[in-house]
């Protein structure tokens, strides 16, 4: 049995318009090979020929729900679960194996901090790339270029090539770049731990500056405190499957006695 409930903490959640994000049926299937270890007759057989064999892994299987506007939602699961397959689905990177997508608005994705950067150019060349690609003008990138190197406070290597940076400066650059561009659906996918202690506090500060202004944020993270704290709305994922949807301490107190007990002694009449 799946439960399918919602709260609101803080920021409206408009359900009069349509909702920023509608999954329909989504299903994601990677298919991967591997190498399978010849058993000693086959070995013979074959002369000692390895085979490869397809496996197919269900990452995410028949998920549907709407994301309203106004909605911080909180994904929640073990590893495996599917978390950042369906964000990255939602961002479109994967496409999926069936069912849709509709996404509203221009979405801002911190999913992988640095991909799609080019560790030969700078700092500043990478930004300008990234603005240009997202529909920028030209004096709006130069402007946002300026902010974002003051936000990510990393001096003259702002015009360095990035294959000079350490990880933790590229983390800080890459994330910088995704606040900054002023998404209507903002995605994060663990962002919230790039760069030091400080970076940290000023990382979080900025969330909650851009909760307010976008019209919807997805937020996977391991840090269950954050998803209470950040979200008005929660699902758990487990092996691809939509375990739950409700307000997130709903959500956390369920995702929480299912580790205690074990999946095996875990029934959905529990829920």
């Amino acid at each position: 049995m799946i439960f399918l409930s919602a709260s609101s903490q803080g920021k409206a959640v408009r359900t009069d318009i349509p909702p920023a994000v509608s999954i329909q049926d989504l299903s994601i299937t990677y298919r991967t090979t591997f190498e399978k270890v010849p058993t000693l007759r086959s070995a013979i057989v074959r002369l000692g020929r390895g085979e490869r064999a397809v496996r197919q892994i269900k990452a995410i299987q028949n998920l549907s729900f709407d994301v309203p506007v106004g909605t911080s939602l909180g994904i929640i699961g073990a590893n495996g679960a599917g978390k950042s397959t369906l964000m990255r689905a939602v961002a479109g990177v994967l496409a999926p194996s069936s069912g849709r997508i509709e996404v509203r608005g221009r979405i801002s994705s911190l999913l992988a901090l640095g991909v799609g950067f080019n560790s030969k150019l700078t700092g500043r060349e990478n930004v300008v790339l990234g603005g240009l690609a997202q529909g920028m003008s030209r004096s709006e990138v130069a402007e946002r270029a300026n902010q974002i190197a003051e936000f990510a406070d990393i001096g003259e290597f702002m015009d360095m090539p990035l294959i000079t940076y350490s990880s933790g400066m590229a983390a800080r650059l890459a994330f910088s770049v995704g606040v900054h561009m002023d998404p209507d659906i903002l995605m994060i996918d663990e962002a919230l731990s790039a760069g030091d202690a400080a970076f940290r506090v000023k990382a979080a500060a900025k969330m909650e500056e851009l909760m307010e202004s976008a019209r919807a944020m997805f937020l996977v993270s391991h840090s269950l405190g954050s998803v209470r704290d950040m979200c008005n709305d929660c699902v758990w994922l487990h092996k691809g499957k939509l375990m739950l949807r409700a307000d997130p301490q709903t959500c956390i107190d369920a995702y929480t006695k299912f580790l205690e007990v074990g999946e095996n002694a875990f029934t959905m009449e529990d829920m």
